[in-house]
């Protein structure tokens, strides 16, 4: 078998945890207090898992060599990852559900608030993965998610209008006009609703993140995008947007289509977006930075979590630390999503192809998105501000920014 001894200790504190965090799993029983903790742990019973269609057979290969392996039936449930989140969070409480469902680390606020995730132990491994997708999913200090794949925007360049990668977002607009197209450079909204999350590079840039983060790389609930910082990209969105430059009128698709039209040289976007410029030379820069500090996007990181009821709880951790956390599973799941792998080694190899190296090259210093559950408070207030701001419908952008600071404090309570 390849599980490994020295995970033992690591995977008793996991059973701990969970035994303080959660109570007793339903189905299972206590360690025995007599038990070797330097033990493997027991390869018994079985393991059901959650996943959906895109996964499903990245994640079948890895169990069928785990059943061979240690004799534990893996049960692989396939499942819409639409409803995922609240099906887990319906389940678990009523001891229903998987021992492990695949989902994203901004449902770790949720998931822990509502007690139905338990920590699970890297142990050694933790040092084997990008630093940002472990930090993703940590939370008080413990990380509660296997992580397998990254996903951030960047900025993607049709390189037959824009030879050179611009150096700042002033470049960027200059090299756009340069090369005489519809638009010197693409970036999506939502209409009126806005979109934030494309947006937050901009804002970053002028030393206004959302929530102030922890060392760890985790987040507290004490917002950071007030302030002189705050005010400033206020005013840089309205003078960009009286410009031309920025437009709430460009929609996701809107974008993705002018941009494989040859409609401008710049796009900033995920690599969700690559399959529709297959016909254009490409390459992936990092964002072009309109304030004094780097232009850092989020990242979002997919894992696996452990069910907090889960009645085979170490065997849950094994199976992922050990089967789910190897090169050939991250390879097949990132040739499955196409999202760059979290583990180094899977990372690397799939880095040969320059485009992932460049949406890697620019997650590895982006920020995770916020997972606590203060963040639901924050959507709704910010891009709706930012599109007001833009359109110009705003009258005065620091107003509408402080206004909407105090709206979202209002509703953080």
């Amino acid at each position: 078998m390849r599980r490994s001894i020295l995970l033992a200790s690591a995977l008793a504190t996991t059973l701990a945890l969970t035994a303080c965090g959660a109570g007793e799993p339903s189905g299972g029983s206590s360690a025995d207090e007599g038990a070797d903790p330097s033990a493997a742990p027991s390869a018994s019973g079985s393991l059901t898992v959650w996943v959906d269609e895109t996964r499903e057979a990245a994640v079948q290969t890895a169990a069928e060599a785990y059943e061979a392996e240690s004799g534990v039936d893996v049960e692989i449930v396939q499942k819409n990852f639409e409803d995922i989140r609240a099906d887990f969070l319906a389940q678990v409480p009523t001891g229903e559900g998987p021992d492990i469902t695949v989902g994203a680390h901004d449902w770790l606020g949720e998931f822990t608030a509502n007690g139905v995730v338990q920590p699970i132990e890297l142990g050694d491994k933790a040092g084997d993965f990008i630093p940002v997708s472990v930090e993703a999913f940590t939370q008080d200090g413990q990380v509660y998610g296997l992580p397998y794949a990254i996903e951030n925007i960047a900025l993607i360049r049709n390189t037959a209008l824009a030879p050179e990668a611009p150096a700042t977002y002033d470049d960027m607009v200059a090299a756009g006009k340069k090369a005489d197209t519809k638009f010197p450079f693409l970036i999506q909204s939502d209409g009126d609703k806005g979109d934030p999350y494309t947006y937050y590079p901009f804002q970053t840039s002028f030393g206004a993140p959302v929530f102030e983060q922890n060392d760890d790389g985790s987040y507290r609930p004490e917002l950071a995008l007030g302030g002189d910082n705050g005010e400033a990209y206020a005013t840089w969105l309205g003078e960009q947007g009286a410009e031309g430059n920025l437009s709430i009128d460009i929609s996701y698709d809107i974008a993705v289509e002018a941009f494989a039209k040859g409609q401008s040289p710049f796009v900033i976007g995920g690599p969700w977006m690559l399959e529709q410029f297959q016909d254009l030379d490409l390459a992936v820069d990092p964002i072009p930075a309109p304030g004094d500090e780097p232009a850092q996007p989020f990242v979002g990181v997919q894992g696996f979590y452990v069910s907090a009821q889960s009645a085979n709880a170490l065997v849950a951790n094994d199976f992922l630390v050990n089967y789910m956390s190897t090169s050939e599973a991250q390879t097949a799941l990132f040739e499955a999503g196409g999202r760059p792998p979290a583990l180094v080694e899977a990372a690397d190899a799939a880095s040969a192809d320059p485009l992932v190296a460049g949406f890697r090259e620019v997650g590895a210093q982006a920020v995770p998105m916020p997972s606590i559950p203060e963040m639901g408070s924050v959507w709704s207030f910010w891009g709706v501000t930012e599109a007001s701001i833009i359109s110009g419908k705003a009258d005065d952008p620091v107003k509408a920014w402080d206004k909407m600071v105090s709206d979202i404090e209002g509703a953080l309570g």
